[in-house]
Protein backbone atom coordinates (compact mmCIF):
# COMPACT_ATOMS: atom_id res chain seq x y z
CA UNK A 1 0.00 0.00 0.00
CA UNK A 2 1.50 3.61 -0.99
CA UNK A 3 1.82 5.74 1.89
CA UNK A 4 1.53 9.56 1.21
CA UNK A 5 -0.20 12.53 2.36
CA UNK A 6 -1.20 13.50 6.23
CA UNK A 7 -4.35 13.70 8.18
CA UNK A 8 -5.20 16.21 10.52
CA UNK A 9 -7.35 15.01 13.35
CA UNK A 10 -8.34 18.19 16.25
CA UNK A 11 -9.07 17.06 19.86
CA UNK A 12 -12.45 17.39 19.91
CA UNK A 13 -14.50 17.06 23.79
CA UNK A 14 -17.29 15.37 24.44
CA UNK A 15 -18.75 11.94 24.00
CA UNK A 16 -20.13 9.38 21.38
CA UNK A 17 -23.68 9.23 21.96
CA UNK A 18 -25.25 5.97 23.20
CA UNK A 19 -27.77 5.31 20.29
CA UNK A 20 -24.56 5.91 17.50
CA UNK A 21 -22.12 3.90 20.48
CA UNK A 22 -24.29 0.42 20.08
CA UNK A 23 -24.93 0.84 16.52
CA UNK A 24 -20.84 1.25 15.94
CA UNK A 25 -19.96 -1.55 17.89
CA UNK A 26 -22.96 -3.79 15.53
CA UNK A 27 -21.45 -3.04 12.53
CA UNK A 28 -17.49 -2.92 13.46
CA UNK A 29 -18.04 -6.11 15.16
CA UNK A 30 -19.65 -7.40 11.65
CA UNK A 31 -17.22 -5.84 9.73
CA UNK A 32 -14.87 -7.18 11.83
CA UNK A 33 -15.92 -10.89 12.11
CA UNK A 34 -16.13 -10.44 8.11
CA UNK A 35 -12.28 -9.69 7.96
CA UNK A 36 -11.51 -12.19 10.20
CA UNK A 37 -13.54 -15.02 8.37
CA UNK A 38 -12.12 -13.79 5.08
CA UNK A 39 -8.44 -13.07 5.26
CA UNK A 40 -7.39 -13.53 9.00
CA UNK A 41 -6.08 -11.77 12.14
CA UNK A 42 -2.94 -10.84 10.65
CA UNK A 43 -4.59 -9.33 8.02
CA UNK A 44 -6.93 -7.43 9.90
CA UNK A 45 -4.62 -6.45 12.76
CA UNK A 46 -1.99 -5.22 9.58
CA UNK A 47 -5.09 -2.74 8.33
CA UNK A 48 -6.26 -1.56 11.68
CA UNK A 49 -2.02 -0.13 12.17
CA UNK A 50 -3.13 1.72 8.86
CA UNK A 51 -4.39 5.36 10.06
CA UNK A 52 -6.22 5.70 6.85
CA UNK A 53 -8.01 2.32 6.91
CA UNK A 54 -8.69 3.13 10.75
CA UNK A 55 -10.24 6.61 9.68
CA UNK A 56 -11.97 4.61 7.17
CA UNK A 57 -13.15 2.02 9.35
CA UNK A 58 -14.43 4.74 12.07
CA UNK A 59 -16.03 6.54 9.45
CA UNK A 60 -17.89 3.51 8.16
CA UNK A 61 -18.47 2.72 11.75
CA UNK A 62 -20.14 6.04 12.17
CA UNK A 63 -17.90 8.01 13.66
CA UNK A 64 -17.97 10.55 11.47
CA UNK A 65 -15.89 13.24 13.52
CA UNK A 66 -12.60 13.84 11.98
CA UNK A 67 -10.88 13.97 15.39
CA UNK A 68 -8.25 11.88 17.51
CA UNK A 69 -11.17 10.66 19.84
CA UNK A 70 -12.38 8.11 16.83
CA UNK A 71 -9.63 5.94 18.27
CA UNK A 72 -11.10 5.24 21.87
CA UNK A 73 -14.84 5.88 20.42
CA UNK A 74 -13.65 2.83 17.72
CA UNK A 75 -11.94 0.58 19.79
CA UNK A 76 -14.23 0.46 22.48
CA UNK A 77 -16.94 -0.40 20.30
CA UNK A 78 -14.75 -3.38 19.05
CA UNK A 79 -13.83 -4.05 22.25
CA UNK A 80 -18.11 -4.37 23.40
CA UNK A 81 -18.65 -6.10 20.61
CA UNK A 82 -15.45 -8.18 19.83
CA UNK A 83 -14.78 -9.76 23.44
CA UNK A 84 -17.64 -11.56 24.27
CA UNK A 85 -16.88 -13.91 21.29
CA UNK A 86 -12.72 -13.36 21.50
CA UNK A 87 -12.04 -17.02 22.51
CA UNK A 88 -13.31 -18.15 19.41
CA UNK A 89 -12.29 -15.29 17.05
CA UNK A 90 -8.62 -15.36 18.84
CA UNK A 91 -8.69 -11.82 19.09
CA UNK A 92 -8.74 -9.53 22.13
CA UNK A 93 -9.26 -6.30 22.84
CA UNK A 94 -7.88 -4.98 26.02
CA UNK A 95 -7.35 -1.53 27.75
CA UNK A 96 -9.64 1.82 27.10
CA UNK A 97 -10.10 5.61 28.74
CA UNK A 98 -10.09 6.49 32.18
CA UNK A 99 -10.91 3.64 34.89
CA UNK A 100 -10.70 1.23 31.88
CA UNK A 101 -6.55 1.61 30.94
CA UNK A 102 -5.69 1.22 34.47
CA UNK A 103 -7.42 -2.24 34.18
CA UNK A 104 -5.03 -2.97 31.34
CA UNK A 105 -2.54 -5.03 33.15
CA UNK A 106 -5.18 -7.23 34.84
CA UNK A 107 -6.96 -7.98 31.62
CA UNK A 108 -3.76 -8.50 30.24
CA UNK A 109 -2.75 -11.23 32.85
CA UNK A 110 -6.39 -12.09 32.72
CA UNK A 111 -6.27 -13.36 29.56
CA UNK A 112 -2.72 -14.60 29.77
CA UNK A 113 -3.88 -17.05 32.06
CA UNK A 114 -6.29 -18.27 29.99
CA UNK A 115 -4.41 -18.84 27.23
CA UNK A 116 -0.98 -20.09 28.03
CA UNK A 117 0.31 -16.64 27.66
CA UNK A 118 3.50 -14.85 29.53
CA UNK A 119 1.01 -12.51 30.94
CA UNK A 120 4.50 -10.20 32.61
CA UNK A 121 5.42 -10.54 28.63
CA UNK A 122 2.34 -9.02 27.36
CA UNK A 123 2.02 -5.73 30.75
CA UNK A 124 5.88 -4.85 29.99
CA UNK A 125 4.95 -4.55 25.85
CA UNK A 126 1.55 -3.20 26.82
CA UNK A 127 3.37 -0.01 29.29
CA UNK A 128 6.67 0.21 26.94
CA UNK A 129 3.74 0.37 23.85
CA UNK A 130 2.33 3.51 26.37
CA UNK A 131 5.23 5.37 27.23
CA UNK A 132 6.20 5.24 23.23
CA UNK A 133 2.72 6.42 22.04
CA UNK A 134 3.59 8.97 25.02
CA UNK A 135 6.43 10.13 23.58
CA UNK A 136 6.44 10.04 20.08
CA UNK A 137 6.57 12.84 18.05
CA UNK A 138 4.71 13.25 14.77
CA UNK A 139 5.33 16.31 12.38
CA UNK A 140 7.39 17.47 15.40
CA UNK A 141 4.12 17.42 17.71
CA UNK A 142 3.34 14.94 20.69
CA UNK A 143 0.39 12.51 19.51
CA UNK A 144 -0.56 13.01 23.35
CA UNK A 145 -2.07 15.60 24.74
CA UNK A 146 -1.66 17.08 28.33
CA UNK A 147 -5.28 15.96 29.11
CA UNK A 148 -4.38 12.14 27.79
CA UNK A 149 -1.56 11.68 29.82
CA UNK A 150 -2.74 7.52 30.44
CA UNK A 151 -2.59 5.92 27.42
CA UNK A 152 -3.43 2.32 26.63
CA UNK A 153 -2.58 0.06 24.03
CA UNK A 154 -5.84 0.49 22.97
CA UNK A 155 -5.80 3.98 22.80
CA UNK A 156 -5.93 7.00 24.36
CA UNK A 157 -7.76 8.48 27.44
CA UNK A 158 -9.30 11.62 26.51
CA UNK A 159 -11.13 14.30 29.55
CA UNK A 160 -14.17 15.28 28.90
CA UNK A 161 -14.06 18.94 27.12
Amino acid sequence: MKRSGFADTPLHGGYVPAWLAGRMTMLGTAIVESILLHYGRAAFLSRLSDPFWFQALGSVMGMDWHSSGITTSVMSALKRGLNPRASDLGLYVCGGRGKQSRRTPEELLAIADRQGLDGDALVRSSRLTAKIDTASPTDSKSICTPSSSRRTASGPSFSKG
